[in-house]
């Protein structure tokens, strides 16, 4: 699956002149599925939407809330050429899913939004039809994710304790030797590391007759 994920001050989707779908502040995505897809991508690219950091927090801290910290709608639209190869000039359509089993499959992923989010809030446009989608970007932000990244995203912060496990070849433990509580939480870790570092330093400073700086 890939989305297309664009931060949107308003977004609706129009059908024969009709607009049959619309939204205000919050995301508009535009969905590709391909032949390979599964719901274990749906789970992936679902989670991603709902969660991404895209907005600012009541203090104006950029990248901060999602739409699901802010209780923002989300507008998906499907759109098969997103996985468009070019032969020449001329796409070719070949990896998408085939119709009627991409329209069942972009209903799971429907469905899962809804449940993942409040249902009043995923709205959408009409499957399979000719609809002319506007965008009025905020930004602009847009960003484009893949499920075939799946566990290739990186770490949400950086793990101290880990340099120091590298180094002494003691995974999950500090340089004292003592464990860490947490495998993802290493508080306790850090501070008895940093702790450890100051008390180095004081020493060598005596040593050398020099003040700690």
């Amino acid at each position: 699956m890939k989305a297309l994920i664009q931060r949107v001050l308003n977004a609706s989707v129009s059908v024969d002149g009709e607009v049959i779908s619309s939204i205000g502040k919050g995301l508009c995505v535009l969905v590709g599925i391909s032949r390979d897809d599964t719901d274990k991508e749906i789970e992936y690219i679902v989670r991603k939407i709902l969660n991404l950091r895209l907005f600012e927090d009541e203090d104006g801290a950029r990248w901060s809330k999602s739409v699901s910290d802010l209780q923002l709608p989300v507008l998906c639209v499907s759109q098969f050429t997103l996985y468009a190869v070019l032969k020449g000039n001329k796409p070719d359509f070949h990896q998408t899913m085939a119709n009627e089993q991409s329209r069942e499959f972009y209903q799971r992923f429907l469905s899962r939004m809804s449940q993942s989010h409040k249902p009043e809030l995923i709205k959408d446009g009409l499957f399979g039809a000719f609809m002319q989608v506007h965008i009025q970007n905020d930004g602009p932000v847009t960003i484009s994710v893949e499920s075939s990244n799946m566990g290739q995203d990186g770490p949400v912060k950086k793990d101290k304790c880990a340099a120091v496990n590298k180094k002494t070849k003691s995974k999950g433990h500090c340089s004292n030797g003592s464990a860490a509580k947490s495998p993802t939480t290493n508080e306790e870790c850090s501070t008895t590391d940093d702790k450890q570092l100051a008390e180095s330093l004081e020493k060598q400073s005596i040593d050398n007759n020099q003040p700690v700086q």
